[in-house]
């Protein structure tokens, strides 16, 4: 009985997809920990600063809250991604994997649409002032983010229902569609088309915009707006190239690679996890996006990293307070 029961476990780990060695499994714990951690205080500061205490409501302030809701929903399911590479078992369910696959492929899509609204809001606002105006309000800046969240997810809700499953040759202990995209390659015109459309389209946008405002600020075309709207439009473009280039690009190559190479199905590959990982760090990067974009947001960055010197501040405040008041 005993040798039969050694068998069969035997045999099963022999069907388990490889998930990689025990120190990569460590390393993504502990990058996902720092990520989860960090990039849901950032996030939840930013959607209480962006929806609840700014009291003037303009289309950055639109995007940026938009930008928060889709970081924390990434965000929130890192945790069964942390137990993943803990237990080395994946303990919820093949229905589960599915959403979180899909997500992996949604956040990316509609986070790159997302940049394209604000680079498209920072070129009205530089080449296109008086224009701009009618199209830079809440309203449509809402009705815009709508059509790109519609856009996105009737992009991404067919992946919860792909024919081959990689995870089934492990009665789904695994959730190697997870983070191993090769999977999709039985829908290549599908997956090329969702590359055109949320990877390359939304990129040329922010190029073009990024290539006219910078002629216009070279050639002096801009000299009726403000230095300050300036340095702030400059250094938003500055952050969405850089974000753009670190997070989104080596996801997106090795996407095509991925469906376009020859590889083993459902095997562990360390490329596929880093650029998984590089893009899972734009939840965090957002931070800089969002210190630029609003000056609420950091006085709150401020005061948390400098709360002892408030709380100093204040109670030199109310000695003096005290002494003033005292006979």
């Amino acid at each position: 009985m005993t040798l039969d029961l050694n068998i069969s476990n035997m045999s099963n780990m022999s069907l388990r997809p490889d998930q990689g060695p025990a120190e990569y499994r460590m390393a993504g714990l502990i990058f996902y920990c720092f990520v989860f951690v960090i990039g849901f205080i950032v996030n939840l500061t930013a959607l209480w600063v962006f929806a609840l205490t700014t009291k003037k409501k303009t289309s950055v302030t639109v995007y940026m809250i938009n930008v928060a809701v889709v970081d924390l929903t990434f965000i929130l399911l890192l945790p069964f991604r942390m137990v993943y590479h803990h237990l080395d078992y994946w303990p919820f369910g093949d229905i589960f994997c599915r959403i979180i696959a899909a997500l992996t492929i949604f956040y990316p899509c509609i986070a790159l649409w997302l940049f394209a609204l604000i680079s498209a809001d920072r070129y009205m606002a530089i080449v296109q002032p008086r224009h701009g105006k009618e199209l830079r309000n809440v309203s449509k800046a809402m009705v815009a983010c709508l059509g790109v969240w519609l856009m996105t997810l009737g992009s991404t809700l067919p992946v919860l229902f792909f024919g081959y499953d990689p995870d089934q040759v492990s009665n789904f202990t695994t959730c190697i569609k997870m983070q191993d995209i090769v999977y999709l390659r039985s829908d290549n015109p599908v997956n090329f088309v969702r590359l055109v459309f949320f990877f390359l389209v939304p990129i040329c946008l922010m190029i073009g915009c990024y290539v006219i405002i910078v002629d216009n600020l070279m050639h002096g075309r801009t000299s009726k707006l403000k230095p300050k709207v300036k340095q702030k439009s400059i250094r938003i473009i500055i952050t969405l190239i850089i974000q753009m280039l670190v997070c989104f690009v080596p996801f997106h190559v090795c996407l095509v690679l991925r469906l376009l190479g020859k590889v083993e199905e459902g095997g562990y590959n360390t490329v596929v996890v880093f650029t998984t990982f590089l893009m899972t760090m734009s939840t965090v990067l957002d931070i800089v996006l969002y210190y630029i974009v609003s000056k609420q947001f950091q006085d709150r960055v401020i005061s948390v990293i400098l709360y002892r010197n408030y709380l100093r501040s204040v109670r030199r405040k109310s000695r003096h307070t005290h002494t003033d008041i005292g006979p």
